[in-house]
């Protein structure tokens, strides 16, 4: 399955792997009822108010996910000037508007701190965007997201882009783009088995990153060395016919998926942000298309990170896998590819 079984749908992404960031773009041509949640304490976000009930606009054009901090939140106007050339957005009669939700993550520890999307990173997403993009790992947004940092970044593992795909019954299809940029742990929601997240570099263990906070050792109050160091945001299209309100319902749904594979998820020092799309009229029950975007963003998640590689000295789930990770761990992972900037 790919984006193909969604009507004019199509991700597209620009990865810098020397600069250790990227951004990556669902476009949904004939727009799709927003839905969003942000459940992080650090969530840096636009065009949350579109998925309001309470606003005129109905559908949104585009959902970017960056890398850059709020730097990066200028992708988006090269997004908006692509859908714009195309004649995609919200017809006011005298212009298309082409409406945009975005969020970004944290990643400019990793690699270089002043290269960031921007508006040309934007445009030429867009540009390469395709309904057969399926790559996962150390892609777009996902080029420079680590996990794990409880302790802080010495602890840190590499974390990536994922996707997922889930169907109810014959006929409505979820898919799930999720980039991992957590500061808790990644397990397998199936088995429990945790698969990447903090790791002691000089013995060669896990940390249990649950366990490290109940036993006091953290402190008190913030830490600075990790505040607004994290974040993972999601993206699920459905062609299940919703409304705006069960739009974010289903996007609460979504966050519920973060929580069965990130331990601990939603923290203050996330910014854990969930997108929901429906770009279909298709009928089905409701819970049954909640259930499956919950699972579809849980496997987002394990795929993100086993399908990432190691970068500037960050161990990923890979390298470690021969030593660490269970064999039947690694029946869920993907090939992940790069493509540089251009």
């Amino acid at each position: 399955m790919d984006w193909s079984v969604f009507s004019g749908v199509r991700v597209g992404s620009v990865t810098d792997l020397e600069a250790g960031t990227g951004v990556t773009v669902l476009i949904a041509e004939e727009g799709g009822v927003l839905g969003m949640e942000v459940r992080g304490g650090a969530a840096s976000v636009l065009g949350l108010e579109t998925s309001s009930p309470l606003h005129l606009i109905e559908k949104a054009y585009a959902i970017v996910l960056s890398g850059g901090s709020a730097y990066g939140l200028e992708s988006v106007f090269g997004v908006m000037k692509w859908l714009e050339e195309k004649g995609i957005g919200f017809d006011a009669k005298v212009a298309k508007v082409p409406i945009v939700a975005a969020g970004v993550v944290f990643d400019l520890r990793v690699g270089s701190a002043t290269v960031r999307p921007n508006k040309e990173w934007g445009y030429l997403a867009c540009q390469r965007a395709s309904p057969q993009e399926m790559r996962q790992g150390n892609v777009g947004a996902g080029a420079g997201v680590t996990v794990g940092k409880v302790l802080g970044f010495d602890y840190a593992m590499k974390g990536g882009l994922g996707i997922a795909f889930k169907r109810v019954g014959e006929k409505v299809n979820i898919g799930a783009v999720a980039v991992v940029n957590a500061w808790g742990d990644i397990v397998d929601y199936r088995t429990g088995k945790r698969i990447a997240g903090a790791w002691d570099r000089k013995e060669n263990r896990w940390l249990d990153s649950e366990e490290v906070l109940l036993s006091g050792q953290i402190g008190w109050g913030f830490q600075p060395m990790i505040v607004g160091e994290n974040t993972t945001l999601v993206c699920v299209i459905t062609d299940a016919g919703l409304t705006k309100i069960q739009a974010n319902k289903a996007a609460h749904f979504a966050q519920n998926g973060l929580a069965l594979a990130i331990r601990p998820a939603h923290s203050m020092y996330d910014g854990d942000v969930a997108f929901v799309l429906s770009v279909g009229n298709k009928r089905s029950d409701f819970h049954a298309v909640c259930v499956a975007i919950q699972q579809a963003v849980a496997e987002a998640v394990v795929n993100a990170v086993l399908s990432a590689d190691s970068l500037f000295g960050i161990p990923s789930a890979r390298s470690l896998q021969s030593s660490v990770l269970s064999a039947d761990s690694s029946s869920t992972r993907s090939e992940g590819e790069a493509s540089p900037p251009g």
